[in-house]
């Protein structure tokens, strides 16, 4: 759920990236953040547990403009892919309004996709978010590597919801920045459209226009 703050005059949204262990979260996250300009950041923060990192920067996506006369800020985390962080993962996931789902396209590594997307769900209900309607993304990861999955495969297997998809190599800052912009977009259109019911004081203003997809980051 968004957070609002009156004292600040802005509504603040949280992204949440998931995925298999080693997925490339953090390196989605980290390339983003190295591409933004100053203005539109924060520092970025990172919890390192013995294997894998939960990282987090706010934004703010300027030219996303206002919703009811607040600022649109954004929060995006990684959560920690590995099976035995699974109440990290279920803590973080608290309170998404948007989750991008980071595929490994990597052949092997289908069955640990399928294993995630199941966890995704199941953490997704026991926060009371529902997968059906929450903003959702699905970007194929690590395009540069050999031996990958076809996206038809990988969208046959992961994408049951047929929701839009974006090819990567986070590790070269590919397919990165579209990404965040896509599910930036869909959680400021969901916020806009209604996202803010039962907020006291804050209606939507229907009459407000989308963006383009270039107005973000």
């Amino acid at each position: 759920m968004v957070y609002f703050s009156p004292a600040t005059k802005e509504i603040t949204a949280k992204i949440v990236y998931y995925g298999p262990g080693m997925c490339g979260k953090t390196t989605n996250l980290q390339k983003v953040h190295e591409l933004m300009r100053p203005q539109m950041k924060t520092d970025l923060v990172s919890v390192a547990t013995e294997t894998d990192r939960t990282i987090y920067f706010d934004f703010l996506p300027v030219k996303l403009g206002k919703v009811a006369g607040f600022d649109f800020v954004v929060r995006s985390f990684t959560v920690p892919g590995q099976p035995y962080y699974a109440e990290t993962r279920k803590m973080v996931l608290q309170g998404a309004d948007g989750v991008v789902f980071v595929a490994d396209s990597q052949r092997y590594m289908l069955d640990q996709n399928k294993d995630s997307l199941m966890d995704l769900k199941r953490n997704l209900k026991l926060n009371g978010l529902d997968y059906y309607s929450i903003p959702l993304i699905i970007q194929y990861n690590k395009r540069d590597l050999p031996d990958i999955l076809d996206v038809a495969d990988l969208d046959s297997a992961l994408n049951d919801r047929r929701v839009p998809t974006f090819t990567a190599s986070a590790y070269r800052g590919q397919g990165v920045v579209e990404t965040l912009k896509a599910i930036t977009l869909s959680v400021f259109k969901h916020v806009r459209d209604g996202g803010l019911a039962g907020i006291s004081g804050v209606k939507p203003q229907p009459g407000a226009t989308m963006p383009r997809a270039s107005a973000v980051p």
